[in-house]
Order: structure tokens, then sequence, then C-alpha cells
């Protein structure tokens, strides 16, 4: 990828870039991640899937921050905007993670019967799932958000700066250290879900009906049966994720001088085009086509 060089401060100030930035590439991010926002908002209009309002968000956020980007990159040295792009971009993929958790305890919900729902099927049990994992996430972001403030409110002609640098790095990195450990443990249980959801094929046909060649009714409402493709978005989804998620930890652990803070290319490589499809994927398998309830709560008859 070749990327533009953009303005070098002139009047003295302190870029906070360590690099050149490229408006070319942050334009064509901009562009990309505005369109997958209007079409996921659009598709969770249509599929009145309410509980899906965090990944419209989640993509919200990422178009914002490029478009953020554009502007920053042509002003290197002005604090505000610098810092809108860049916590929005650090951000975004930690509400994507919780969509992750909340399809996944929906579709075992879809699946399994309640009177199997245990601990040695999910490792979790479904109706914690959500509350497990997004609390962890809570708190990743809490923390992310509180290290990209520090690091963002950092001048860089201050006296004490790299030390304000240092600390927000490493609180960014705890950050990254938490939703790393709970995300790659549910990872592993979804991807595991693969083969112990196996048993339940013949149950779902026994317990809902048939429509056509793809379709089961549920509760009245059509729903593409091929559920398993949902599963595996998701799967693919929070492996592109735990890359993201390595490729800030290294970021943070360099430091302010280090190979990935000072090329722009990294950024965009295992950032924005990791991070892109885990939007786009969910346009075309979207949760609405293949579950009958997307609403904030479960009905009582299906936990």
């Amino acid at each position: 990828m070749v990327l533009e060089a953009r303005s070098l401060p002139q009047n003295g100030d302190t870029s906070y870039y360590r690099y050149n930035p490229s408006l070319a590439a942050a334009v064509v991010a901009a562009v990309f991640y505005g369109l997958a926002f209007s079409a996921t908002f659009l598709l969770w209009i249509r599929y009145r899937s309410w509980v899906w309002i965090v990944m419209v968000v989640a993509a919200a956020m990422e178009a914002v921050g490029y478009i953020g980007r554009c502007i920053s990159v042509q002003n290197v040295t002005e604090k505000s905007i610098y810092a809108l792009q860049f916590s929005l971009i650090i951000l975004a993929p930690v509400l994507m993670a919780a969509c992750c958790y909340v399809l996944f305890s929906r579709i075992l919900f879809l699946v399994v019967p309640s009177e199997k729902r245990s601990f040695r099927l999910c490792w979790v049990p479904p109706r914690f799932i959500t509350p497990i994992f997004v609390g962890f996430d809570i708190v990743a972001l809490l923390l992310q958000l509180g290290g990209a403030v520090m690091i963002t409110s950092v001048d860089p002609g201050d006296v004490d700066g790299a030390d304000k640098l240092d600390r927000g790095k490493h609180i960014a990195q705890a950050g990254v250290i938490i939703q790393l450990a709970a995300f790659g443990l549910f990872s592993l249980a979804a991807a595991r879900f693969n083969f112990t959801s196996k048993q339940f094929f013949a149950t779902m046909r026994e317990r809902y009906e048939r429509f056509g060649e793809k379709d089961y009714i549920i509760d009245g409402i059509a729903k593409n049966r091929h559920w398993p493709a949902l599963l595996r978005v998701v799967n693919l989804t929070s492996l592109l994720i735990l890359v993201r998620s390595v490729y800030r930890l290294v970021e943070f652990t360099e430091g302010s001088t280090g190979y990935l803070n000072t090329h722009e290319w990294a950024m965009y490589v295992f950032d924005a085009l990791v991070i892109y499809p885990c939007i786009v994927l969910f346009i075309y398998w979207h949760p609405g086509r293949y579950l009958p309830y997307l609403g904030f709560r479960l009905p009582k008859h299906t936990r």
C-alpha cells in the first residue's frame, strides 16, 4: 500500500503523528466504513433487530473515526480531532466483541433445548454468557477509554509527556489484555459449539416446523434454518477481532517509538482491513435472517 504523505506542521508545533499520515488512505477507509454503516443501519431497521444497535453504534464509530482522521491528517497539530478519531477507532471493536457474545448466546437458546443447556456443553450456561463476557468487555472498554484519553491528552511539547504517554499506554494495554483473555476463551467455546451442536440437528426438526427448503417457522415467524452459517460468521469475526487485539497489544507494548507506532501502514493492515469484514460479514449473514428474537430481552418461554 502506498500511503500519500500529508501536511507537516509549518509553524513550529509538533505533530501528534509519528509519521506523515496519508489523506488518501483515510478517505478510502472513511468511504468504505461509511457504506458499511449505512447498510448496517438500514438492515437494523428492516429486521427490527433492536439488540443489534450495538453493531450499528460500532460501525458508526468506525465511520466517524475515519472521517475524523481525514480532518486530522490535514491538521496534525490539532489535539481535539486527533483524540476523537483515535478513541473511536480504538474502542469500536470492543462493541463488536459484545455483539459476538450476544449472538452466540441467542444461537444457543435457539438450538439447544432448555434441559441440555449445561456447563459441560457450553462451558458457560447460555443465560450467563452475555452478562459474564459483556462484564469483561465493559471493564476492557473503560480501561481502553481511560488509556486513550490519557494518551491523547498529552501535548507533544510537555516536559513529562513521555511519562503520561507511557501511563496511558499501560492502562490501555491492560484493557486489551483483559479483552484478549475473555475473548480468547469465548472464541474457543464458540468454535467448539460447531461440533457439539450437531447432536441437536434432529431435535430442531422436531421442535420447529419446516417451511419450504430453507426456513423454519418459529412462533409464527419464518427464519432461515441454516443457522450454522451465522455461527461460522461469529467464529470468523471473533478470530479477526483477536488478530486486531494482538496488534494493538504489541503496539502499546512497543511504546511511542516502536515500529508499529511509527509506520502508518500497520494500522490500516491490522486494524482497518481486519475490522472491516467484522461489519460486512453481518450485512450478508444478518442475524435477523436466522434468529427469531432480537429484542433486548428474550421472551420467557425461550429461556
